[in-house]
C-alpha cells in the first residue's frame, strides 16, 4: 500500500543502524523473498510429517519470527511489511506464525515481565530487562530472544511447550532425501533419548545434553548426498589476509569432524557414546526448555556475528556439578539454499558481513576473558574453529586483515569494493575499539549485568508458574494479557495491494 512504502521510505532515509549476513529487502520479489520462501518450506515440511502419520492431522506447529530491522525506523511498521510479504502466499494450514517486532516485545517487557518482577521479586530496577529481551539489535539479542520466548511461552501461553528448535528461512528439512538416506523425517530426528540425556564427557565431567545441534546440506551439493560438509576443506591458494588469518581451514575441519558424524560404529553408536557439539549453526540448532529455565544461557547483546557459539560460551564454567551442552544429532540436516534464491541480498551484504568477521574477533577475544574460566580452558573447549577468532592480539590481528584485504581488492582493481570495506570499517570498528581499550572488564562488567537480567527474567517466570498453578489473581491477569499480546503477533497475510 502507498501509505506503507512512504513509511518505509522516510525509515530508509536514517542512517543503518545494523548489518545482517543476508536481510530481507522490503519490495523484493515474492521468488526471492527469505520469509516467504522459508515458510512455505517448513510448510511443506509438516505436511510431510502428518502424510507419515509422524503428527497428527489437525496438529498446527507454532513459528514465531523475530522481525529484526536493519533502521530503527521500520520497528514499528515491520509486521505490516512481513504481513504484506505473505500476501501472496497460500493459507498456512500447518503452520501458525507469528512475528514479534521490537514494539512486540517491549510491549511484553514492560506490561508483563517488569511489572511482574516488580511484584514477586521486589525487583527496583529492571531496566536490564528492557536492553536484553527484544529483536532489534545485533544478531546475539535476537537469538537470545528466540530461545527465551519459549519459556515465556510455556509459562504464560501453553504449559504443553517441551522444546524450541530454531531454523534460518534460507533452510529447508529435506525429507524425503532424510527418510531415504537415515530413515527418519525431520521431527522424527527430534525424538531422540540423546536429546537431554546426561553423560561424562572426555574429562569425566557431568554433562547434560539440554541442547541439540544438526547439520547442513549446500542446494548444489545435496545429489551426492545429505552427508556431503556444506563448507569444503579451501584451496591452498593463499593471498592476502589469508597469510594471517584463514579461518575457512578450521572451519572444514571441525564441519566434516563434528557435523558430519555418524553413529555408525560399536564405540561410537548414538546410545552408549555420542559427541557434543561446540561448532554449530544458528539453524538447525535446538534447546529443551527445561535445561533453558534450569541453566539460562544467553548470547550477550553485544554479539553480532556467531551468536549461535557465542550462547554456548555463557555456560561454560557456570555450574561445577553438571554442564550444558549440545549434543550431536546424526542425519538432522537441513538443505541450505541461500546461494539459489537470495544470491542478490548476499551480495549487497558482503562487505558487512567481512567487517563482521573483524568485529567477531575482537568482541570474541575480550568476551572469552569474562567468563569464570581462563582464556586457555575456554579455548581449549573450542578449538579449532570457534576458537580461532579468540586472539591473544586481537587489535594487531584485526588491523592487519583489514590492511591486506583492502590491498588485495585494489590490487585486483576492485576499487570500489575496497573503498567500501574501508568506510564501513572505519565506522563501525573505531567506536569499538576505542569501547574496548578500556579493558577486559568492559565487556564483563555488560556481561554480568546482563547474566543478572535473565536471571531475573527466569526467576520471574518460575514465579508466574506458580502463582497461576495457585490460582493468584494477578498472576492469571498477567497470563492474559500475555496471550493478548501474543496473539496480536499472530500473521494474518494481507493480499498485495499495489495502490
Amino acid at each position: 500500500p502507498k501509505a506503507l512504502r512512504e513509511r518505509v521510505a522516510l525509515a530508509a532515509e536514517a542512517p543503518q543502524t545494523y548489518w545482517y549476513d543476508h536481510p530481507v529487502p522490503v519490495g523484493v520479489e515474492m521468488e526471492k523473498n527469505e520469509v516467504v520462501y522459508g515458510l512455505s518450506g517448513l510448510e511443506r515440511a509438516m505436511a510431510f510429517e502428518k502424510e507419515r502419520g509422524a503428527i497428527p492431522r489437525d496438529a498446527r506447529l507454532s513459528c514465531v519470527l523475530s522481525v529484526s530491522v536493519t533502521h530503527t525506523g521500520l520497528h514499528e511498521i515491520a509486521r505490516a511489511c512481513v504481513e504484506q510479504m505473505l500476501g501472496e502466499l497460500p493459507g498456512c494450514r500447518h503452520l501458525r506464525v507469528y512475528a514479534m517486532s521490537e514494539s512486540d516485545t517491549t510491549r511484553m517487557v514492560n506490561e508483563v515481565i517488569v511489572p511482574a518482577a516488580s511484584h514477586y521479586l521486589g525487583v527496583k530496577d529492571a531496566g536490564i530487562l528492557r536492553e536484553i529481551i527484544g529483536v532489534d539489535g545485533e544478531y546475539g539479542k535476537h537469538y537470545s530472544f528466540l530461545k527465551a520466548i519459549s519459556a515465556i511461552w510455556q509459562v504464560l501461553v501453553d504449559p504443553r511447550i517441551r522444546a524450541t528448535f530454531k531454523i534460518d528461512l534460507d533452510q529447508v528439512f529435506p525429507q524425503r532425501e532424510l527418510v531415504r538416506e537415515t530413515g527418519l523425517s525431520a521431527l522424527e530426528h527430534l525424538k531422540t533419548g540423546l536429546w537431554g540425556a546426561e553423560g561424562l564427557d572426555h574429562k569425566g565431567q557431568r554433562v547434560e545434553l539440554g541442547m541439540i545441534a544438526g547439520a547442513l546440506v549446500n542446494q548444489k551439493d545435496i545429489e551426492q548426498g545429505l552427508f556431503t560438509p556444506d563448507v569444503s576443506f579451501p584451496s591452498m591458494d593463499i593471498r592476502g589476509d589469508q597469510w594471517v588469518f584463514y579461518s575457512v581451514l578450521p572451519q572444514a575441519l571441525s564441519t566434516e569432524a563434528e557435523m558430519m558424524t555418524r553413529y555408525d560404529s560399536d564405540f561410537l553408536d548414538g546410545k552408549s557414546r555420542c559427541i557434543q557439539r561446540v561448532h554449530v549453526t544458528g539453524g538447525t540448532s535446538g534447546i529443551l526448555v527445561e535445561s533453558l529455565r534450569r541453566h539460562r544461557p544467553f548470547t550477550p547483546t553485544f554479539i553480532g556475528r556467531a551468536e549461535d557459539q557465542a550462547y554456548l560460551l555463557s555456560v561454560l564454567g557456570q555450574n561445577r556439578e553438571i554442564g550444558l551442552r549440545y549434543v550431536h544429532k546424526d542425519g538432522l540436516i537441513m538443505r541450505h539454499d541461500k546461494e539459489g534464491f537470495a544470491w542478490e541480498a548476499m551480495r549487497s551484504a558482503s562487505t558487512g558481513k567481512e567487517v563482521g568477521d573483524y568485529v567477531r574477533t575482537l568482541l570474541f577475544s575480550y568476551y572469552a576473558r569474562a567468563l569464570p574460566l581462563s582464556v586457555e580452558e575456554v579455548k581449549d573447549y573450542i578449538d579449532p574453529f570457534t576458537g580461532c577468532f579468540v586472539s591473544r592480539i586481537p587489535f594487531t590481528l584485526v588491523y592487519l586483515r583489514l590492511a591486506l584485504r583492502g590491498a588485495l581488492y585494489f590490487a585486483d582493481g576492485k576499487r570500489k569494493h575496497g573503498l567500501e570495506l574501508l568506510r564501513m570499517a572505519a565506522a563501525r570498528l573505531g567506536p569499538l575499539m576505542a569501547d574496548l581499550s578500556g579493558g577486559v572488564r568492559v565487556l564483563a562488567d555488560r556481561y554480568e549485568r546482563e547474566r543478572r537480567g535473565w536471571h531475573i527474567l527466569f526467576d520471574t517466570l518460575d514465579e508466574l508458574e506458580e502463582g497461576v498453578r495457585n490460582g493468584d489473581p494477578r498472576a492469571i491477569r498477567f497470563r492474559e494479557k500475555a496471550e493478548t499480546i501474543i496473539r496480536k503477533c499472530e500473521i494474518v497475510p494481507v493480499a498485495a495491494d499495489m495502490g
